[in-house]
């Protein structure tokens, strides 16, 4: 009687092999929340990662203003002012300018005045329009002046340069404006320009063009 009763005791077993089925699948739901819980952190990490590689490349290079760049880039003169004495000379010129903006903004400067020097002697000076330079480009222009050697009576040096026929001559200038980014930020900046340069009579040219 005693056997017969142990073995019709199976609910018992039945009820740990359940108990055990669903420890397992208890865990199984565990094991696969904390795998869904660390994909997750992994794609925050990544994306704070990725946001932070944009932030930092927007900054250095969208958002970054770099100064301007104004150059001489080369000139002409009228033939019949090229000098035929080595005592003065009165040259209308004709000067190409360039003004260089690397910016992811357009440069907007005002009116400004380029002088030219012989020496420390002024021999020149011309009005620079109020403009500006598209953003990535460099904005080209020509501006006509006189240069005269007026101020340089009896300086002994231009009567040696003239014979030689290579007039060194210098240039400076100044811009003011802003670098406008995406239409709300606007950066202040000046741009100097000193330029030295030589006149050759003989080919009617600007050479040896150097800007710093």
């Amino acid at each position: 009687m005693a056997d017969k009763e142990q073995q019709a005791y199976h609910p018992a077993a039945a009820n740990g092999y359940t108990r055990s089925g669903e420890e397992a699948t208890t865990f199984d739901a565990k094991e696969l929340r904390r795998q869904k819980h660390q994909k997750w952190l992994l794609y925050g990490v990544a994306f704070v990662v990725f946001q932070t590689g944009i932030i930092l490349l927007f900054s250095t290079t969208v958002i970054k203003v770099r100064n301007p760049k104004f150059r001489v880039r080369s000139a002409t003169f009228d033939a019949s002012d090229i000098p035929t004495t080595n005592t003065s000379f009165n040259l209308k010129t004709n000067v190409a300018l360039g003004i260089k903006n690397t910016n992811f903004g357009p440069y907007k400067y005002d009116y400004s005045t380029m002088y030219f020097y012989y020496g420390e002697a002024e021999v020149g000076s011309v009005v620079i329009p109020k403009s500006k330079a598209q953003f990535r480009r460099t904005k080209k222009f020509t501006v006509t002046l006189d240069l005269a050697s007026t101020n340089l009576v009896g300086n002994t040096q231009l009567a040696n340069d003239l014979s030689t026929g290579i007039v060194p001559l210098s240039s400076r200038s100044k811009l003011t404006g802003k670098v406008e980014l995406m239409l709300i930020f606007k950066k202040q900046k000046a741009v100097d320009m000193i330029c030295t340069m030589e006149v050759n009579t003989a080919t009617q040219s600007l050479q040896n063009i150097s800007c710093k």
